[in-house]
């Protein structure tokens, strides 16, 4: 995967898939406060709409979430506003300021019971290292001049077509406070996270599974990608990037630990290969997944704040499994 400019933090020009989507993700976690978020605003002017989707870690597995949607009949750019949550760009390419005044659903996922309460972020994205992805701009098996992370054959073009055309990933740090209900969180020293952005047509139900990771073990050692399921087989995508530079990753290698239901993620043992050979083994314990379970005939996004080890050293970051499942609630691809 090759370092993208900043002009990629700009719209891109939408094409006539009736699924193009544009969308910008954040997630955050500061484990002196034990507190954090996970955030994504997508835009599918073909469609008309422009949602919001905001998730915030608190301690005493808590989590405040909230959902919101709105007309949006053209493409728009930074700031962009739903819902009483806000994303500005402050410098393409390396700086986010983002604001959330709204009433959320609050979780609390240990006792399984839900309140409401006021929500309000205030919080800003400085990035640590460049923005690593694809473009989109050259289809795979272009030829020679081809990105060289991109993978010739079907399972490719179908995610292409299903999860977007062009993607790219970014590790930051964060500072700032949270407030739920009258409390306080402030993001401090050890507050890190990373961002994304993907553009392109996205169908929710068409991949049959994923796993995407977001680590950071250190602020000189971040990995982050995919292994997605297609008709035409598992695509693996994703970068490292260590000791001042990247490289892209060529296999996920993953075996699941699951919670007493059998599908909620628990502990994650990842071994990531990278394209110079060497393996990157680390241990994902998962502390809190949201919103965890299945639902039958549906498409799921269990997101989980993660604590990884390795070599030693631990980081924080996500651990996400999109599943689909049957009328029995069993995932249609078997949790590895």
């Amino acid at each position: 995967m090759p370092i993208l400019d900043a002009r990629h933090d700009d719209m891109h020009a939408v094409e006539e898939d009736s699924a193009w989507s544009e969308s910008y993700y954040f997630n955050a976690y500061d484990p002196d406060a034990d507190a954090g978020f996970f955030t994504r605003i997508g835009v599918r002017p073909n469609e008309g709409t422009i949602d919001v989707m905001l998730a915030c870690w608190l301690p005493g597995d808590r989590v405040a979430f909230l959902r919101a949607k709105r007309e949006q009949t053209t493409m728009c750019g930074p700031p962009l506003e739903v819902g009483g949550v806000r994303y500005a760009c402050l410098e393409r390419g390396r700086r986010w300021h983002i604001e959330a005044q709204a009433e959320a659903r609050l979780f609390d996922l240990a006792r399984r019971h839900e309140t409401s309460a006021p929500i309000g972020l205030d919080v800003a994205f400085e990035a640590l290292i460049p923005m690593i992805g694809h473009d989109g701009e050259r289809p795979a098996g272009a030829g020679p001049s081809a990105p060289a992370d991109e993978v010739d054959g079907s399972a490719s073009a179908s995610a292409r077509r299903a999860t977007g055309k062009g993607h790219f990933e970014q590790a930051g740090r964060w500072t700032g406070a949270i407030v739920c209900g009258g409390e306080r969180f402030v993001l401090g020293a050890r507050a890190r996270g990373n961002r994304d952005k993907s553009w392109g047509p996205r169908r929710w139900d068409a991949p049959k599974m994923w796993r995407w990771f977001s680590i950071n073990v250190a602020d000189d050692y971040h990995l982050g990608g995919i292994r997605i399921g297609t008709d035409g087989g598992d695509l693996h995508r994703g970068w490292v990037w260590r000791d001042g530079e990247h490289t892209s990753l060529a296999e996920w290698r993953l075996r699941t630990e699951t919670a007493g239901d059998g599908i909620t993620q628990k502990t994650c043992h990842v071994t990531a290969v990278d394209k110079r050979g060497r393996e990157h083994v680390l241990r994902g314990d998962v502390m809190r997944v949201f919103p965890g379970g299945a639902r039958p005939d549906e498409t799921v996004v269990n997101e989980g704040l993660t604590a990884w080890t390795c070599d030693g050293v631990t980081g924080y970051g996500i651990a996400e499994y999109l599943h689909q499942f049957d009328a029995q609630s069993r995932p249609l691809v078997p949790i590895e």
